[in-house]
């Protein structure tokens, strides 16, 4: 299955390095632990780590009632491994192998019981695996003091870039390491 393009979601520079197929996407979030959430808060954007879970084709995030970046609208969410540090022999090309997932869509509140607790399980499995089978499940308190929140996957793009340095042909004399 492949990733649905958008003008938002369509990469500009380097297109070779995107991934189209939703397995790629998936392999990204799923190797992952942090997420980092970009909101604009007060007219400023401001992007915030945090744990994540999938299931399916939604992202599930949670957090404190409190927490004043945990609401309902326009997100964008972002996953990125660092694989490797790439050296050139120019500085110009040194550079990094990475895999890069950025999912944009609406952050929807999670408030139907059952989809919520398959959310926190989510969240909970993906970051500490099977934890939710032997841990304390939450109670009512702690529930009424955590939201939930849903970003279908529906608009995202992978980015992924593998392999030695690009350097330039007359850099290839020079006897300077590289790789």
């Amino acid at each position: 299955m492949t990733l649905s393009t958008t003008p938002r979601t369509t990469l500009g520079r380097l297109r070779e390095r995107g991934a189209t197929d939703r397995a790629a996407l998936y392999d990204v979030l799923d190797a992952g632990l942090v997420c980092h959430v970009g909101i604009v808060r007060d007219g400023a954007p401001v992007v915030l780590p945090t744990g994540y879970g999938r299931i399916d084709d939604t992202l599930y995030l949670h957090g404190s009632t409190g927490a004043r970046w945990l609401r309902e609208g326009p997100v964008c969410v972002t996953v990125t491994h660092t694989d490797g540090l790439v050296y050139a022999r120019s500085v110009f090309h040194f550079s990094m192998n990475y895999r890069s997932a950025v999912v944009l869509g609406e952050a929807r509140r999670v408030t139907d019981a059952a989809e919520r607790t398959a959310g926190l399980r989510a969240v909970v499995d993906h970051l500490a695996p099977g934890s939710w089978g032997y841990a304390r499940t939450p109670n009512r308190r702690e529930l009424v003091a955590t939201v939930v929140l849903a970003v279908d996957l529906a608009e995202a793009s992978v980015k992924v870039r593998t392999g030695p340095p690009t350097d330039d042909a007359e850099d290839l004399t020079d006897a300077v390491w590289a790789g």
